[in-house]
């Protein structure tokens, strides 16, 4: 028997009430991210984007329609439930990084583990071996202001990486970077998906970063447009490039 997905949804909605006003965020989407997928969701602003990210990643629950996180129907879950769930089984990273400023790197790391009550030396031992995994293991007892953009982006994704997460949720990971930087945060994160088998699903406006993914999810008003390869893609991308 296969396992079940990483992340699954079937037929979801998300709709809002702004000032009287129904917004239909997502209207009837259904996606499966299975284990060791590399997918990039692209759509233009206000297209549903990060209202489908939010709602993979267990952090809003949809309207209507099923979700499932790591095999659960986040619908029959508790909010304590869904944390736990959502902690078992996602990693997130920010574009902002969302790093504590006032506490080590190897502090940072280990907090997703502190709400799974894992001791304290193990807490350090495994987010010691997070942050060597992302080549900072000798920035550990730095704090955030005294690391690059590019190292704290390392070290938020050593943190998405403590809880050995079946996915990782990335919102725009290279938006704050230079473009070299940003280039080796992908390598990083192809590289954990490659080797390590660890899903990862990231939003973002760069058609470079998307044309690196292995599968292309358009969201367009609320709906999603076919899956596209990069193979699909770069043919368009480089007869666009020639007109210019």
């Amino acid at each position: 028997m296969s396992p079940a997905p990483a992340l699954e949804a079937v037929d979801v909605t998300r709709s809002y009430d702004l000032e009287g006003v129904r917004v239909d965020a997502l209207r009837g989407v259904s996606l499966t991210v299975a284990r060791g997928d590399y997918a990039a969701v692209v759509g233009p602003s206000g297209s549903g984007k990060s209202t489908l990210m939010h709602l993979l990643g267990g952090l809003d629950r949809p309207t209507t329609g099923v979700l499932r996180v790591g095999g659960r129907d986040i619908a029959s879950l508790s909010e304590d439930e869904l944390a736990q769930v959502r902690n078992a089984t996602i990693g997130f990273v920010f574009q902002s990084f969302q790093l504590l400023g006032r506490t080590s790197a190897v502090d940072n790391v280990a907090m997703p583990l502190v709400y799974r009550g894992v001791r304290r030396s193990e807490r350090r031992r495994r987010a010691i071996e997070a942050l060597q995994r992302v080549g900072m293991g000798h920035r550990l007892d730095h704090r955030p202001a005294q690391l690059s953009g590019g190292e704290q982006q390392r070290v938020a994704i050593a943190r998405a990486l403590v809880g050995d997460p079946q996915v990782l949720l990335a919102d725009e990971p290279t938006g704050n970077l230079d473009t070299s930087t940003g280039a080796e945060v992908m390598a990083l994160l192809e590289e954990l998906n490659r080797d390590h088998g660890v899903a990862v699903v990231l939003v973002t406006h760069d058609l470079e970063v998307a044309a690196r993914a292995r599968r292309q999810i358009r969201v367009r008003d609320g709906l999603l447009e076919p899956d596209a390869s990069c193979s699909e893609e770069q043919p368009t991308r480089r007869a666009a490039g020639r007109k210019r």
